[in-house]
Parts: structure tokens; C-alpha cells; sequence
């Protein structure tokens, strides 16, 4: 479904704030643990098949074969995001809190919310962080583009970056695209960063990009205790040391109490900015693609804008991605050759 011109809005208009519209948003997230599943996943139900999306007042929902999926929230927090994640089997791939706190998780970084995109340095501006005493910013969501259902599910959004009530620093273009393969559900994430509002300057910081916070059992480390996940590269570097390296994949896994594996791998296009990207990447379970950290991941502390790019007034850049969401190790997702054929894509 493409939405027509009546739902186009003129970019320079003045910016809603989206709290007050999106007020009963943080009741609906508590719901999540309680809510009916979808028809088709009650015991006799037809099988639907292929990827459904459902565009709610606060939400588009998204279904495969049936089943929930995944929810793009229009606001959580200071910026749209996936979530919950979840396999066929319900189970789920990323940290439940804030979106949900009957959970013994360990609450930090409340801005790490599922699947999301910020910059930490637009214009100056911080992005990426949520903390409002340090005015930082807001990307809001601004409409739904399309929608297009079958074997790959399609959402494509508009969003707004704001300072304040209503100072739009830029704003962007992302679709993103959805389909199941046998080892997983694969993600493509899209964006286009558009210099609507002037230049831009996207500065060079360890704070972005394309992130994730992963569920904590596939954590290497814990406040109080090792973990049972391991991070590694497209060259082996694994753990710490895969942070601030370069490659073009890196993948995030770790056993469940039942003893299966799951993981999550993150895509770096060829046709990227600074590809292979570096990587912003930690053991507590931050896992972020970050083409614009150079300075921060190359120990350059004397060249601080070494990573920085600029978009003039009218430009625009583009970032593509994928998410894995796979069961079993690497070996048996077959990441590499998940990776290899995202790659050949144009």
C-alpha cells in the first residue's frame, strides 16, 4: 500500500511534538507480555503465509507467516524503533527493558531500545543518547510511505531530526524490508539522510549507528559475572577485540537456557561509506555498525574530525544494512553466505 498525496506533509512545516500524540504508547508496550497472540497462530487457524504488515495508531505491526514478528514503534524513547524481535517459535532476540520491567535485566543505557538508528554529532547535535538535561535530540517519526506485503514484507517512513520543540536539523527516507530464510529473518535497513534543512556536518564519534542491544544471554560479560555469548568478526577478531575493527560482517550469539543458539549478525553494503565499517561494539551487548567513528576507533586523538562528513545544503547519504536474526552458530546460519549474498545485491 502506498500512501497518497493526502498524507504528504511539507517538510518545513512546523514539528509536532510526538509525546503528547503517543501518550498511551508506554501502556500498549506493557501489554506486550499479555497480548493475544495473532489469529493465525491460535491452535486451528489458517496458515497465512509471507510477511503482513498492519499500520496501528503508534505502530505498523509486522507479521510473518502469521506470527508476530516484530513492532515499528513510531516513538520510544527519543527515536522510532523494532520491537520486540522475536523467531517463529517466540523466541526473542533482544533486551525486553525499558519496553518491559518484569525482567531481572540490568538497566543502562535506557536509549539502547531493540533496533534503532541515531548519530551521536549532527550539526553538533547528539542523536544517539537520550538525556534531556543535555537537550539531546529527537528523531521523529514522521509518516508511513508504503507498505507492501508478501514473501519480503516492505515499510518505508519518513523521519524528522529535532532539537528543542521544533528546530529540524535534517531529516531521512528509510525502508525497510522483511523476509524469512531458513535459518532466521532477515532485515535490510536503508537510509537516506537527507540535508533538507542545510548542510550537514555528521561528526566523527563512537556514538552510532545502525544499533542493537542484544537479549542478555548472548552478553559476553555481566556487571557481576562472565557471560556465555561470543563476538566475532568477518576475520576472527572476537570479543573485546572485535571493537573499533574493521569488517564487512560481525555476528553476536550465544546459548539459551534450553541449550540451543541463537545470534544476531549485523551487514555492511560494499556500496557503504567507509566500507568495510568499523565496528562499536561491547561485551555488556551493544552492537552497532558505525561508519563515522574513525577517530574514536583508530586511537586518532589528535584528529578528531578524521571520520566526519559533510552532505551540503539539498545532498543526501545513504546506508545500507542488514540484520540477521538466526538460530544456531555461524556455521550452521550460514552467515557468511547470508552475507556474501546481501552483498551482491545492488
Amino acid at each position: 500500500m502506498t500512501f497518497g498525496a493526502e498524507r504528504q506533509m511539507d517538510p518545513r512545516r512546523p514539528v509536532p511534538n510526538p509525546r503528547a500524540a503517543l501518550a498511551a504508547g508506554a501502556l500498549v508496550l506493557a501489554a506486550f507480555a499479555t497480548a493475544a497472540p495473532p489469529a493465525a497462530a491460535v491452535e486451528g487457524a489458517a496458515a497465512v503465509e509471507g510477511v503482513k504488515l498492519l499500520v496501528q495508531a503508534d505502530r505498523v505491526r509486522i507479521e510473518i507467516d502469521g506470527r508476530h514478528f516484530s513492532d515499528y514503534l513510531f516513538f520510544s524513547g527519543s527515536k522510532p524503533c523494532l520491537y520486540p524481535l522475536l523467531d517463529a517459535d517466540g523466541t526473542s532476540f533482544t533486551r525486553d527493558w525499558p519496553f518491559r520491567e518484569d525482567n531481572d535485566e540490568e538497566r543502562d543505557h535506557s536509549w539502547h531500545r531493540s533496533f534503532w538508528f541515531g548519530l551521536g554529532l549532527v550539526n553538533g547535535h547528539d542523536f544517539w543518547r537520550m538525556i534531556p538535561e543535555k537537550n539531546t535530540g529527537e528523531v521523529r517519526h514522521d509518516r508511513v510511505l508504503e507498505t507492501r506485503d508478501g514473501a519480503e514484507g516492505v515499510l518505508r517512513v519518513a523521519h524528522r531530526w529535532v532539537v528543542g520543540e521544533a528546530n529540524v536539523v535534517c531529516t531521512d527516507e528509510t525502508t525497510l524490508r522483511f523476509r524469512r530464510v531458513p535459518e532466521g529473518t532477515i532485515v535490510d535497513h536503508h537510509v537516506t539522510l537527507k540535508a533538507s534543512h542545510g548542510p550537514l556536518v555528521l561528526g566523527d564519534t563512537e556514538e552510532g549507528a545502525l544499533g542493537v542491544r542484544v537479549r542478555e544471554s548472548l552478553r559476553v560479560v555481566h556487571a557481576d559475572r562472565e557471560g556465555t555469548g561470543t563476538i566475532v568478526n568477518a576475520h576472527g577478531d572476537r570479543n573485546v577485540a572485535a571493537w573499533g575493527r574493521r569488517a564487512p560482517w560481525c555476528d553476536y550469539s550465544g546459548p539459551l537456557a534450553d541449550g540451543r543458539t541463537v545470534g544476531i549478525a549485523i551487514f555492511d553494503h560494499p556500496g557503504n561509506l567507509s566500507h568495510p565499517t568499523w565496528w562499536h561494539v561491547r561485551p555488556y551487548g551493544l552492537f552497532a555498525a558505525n561508519p563515522f567513528g574513525r577517530h574514536d576507533f583508530e586511537g586518532l586523538a589528535d584528529q578528531p574530525q578524521a571520520g566526519e562528513q559533510k552532505i551540503p545544503d539539498g545532498g543526501t547519504l545513504s546506508l545500507r544494512h542488514a540484520v540477521f536474526f538466526h538460530r544456531g552458530d555461524l556455521a550452521a546460519a550460514r552467515v557468511a553466505e547470508h552475507y556474501r549474498q546481501f552483498a551482491e545485491l545492488p
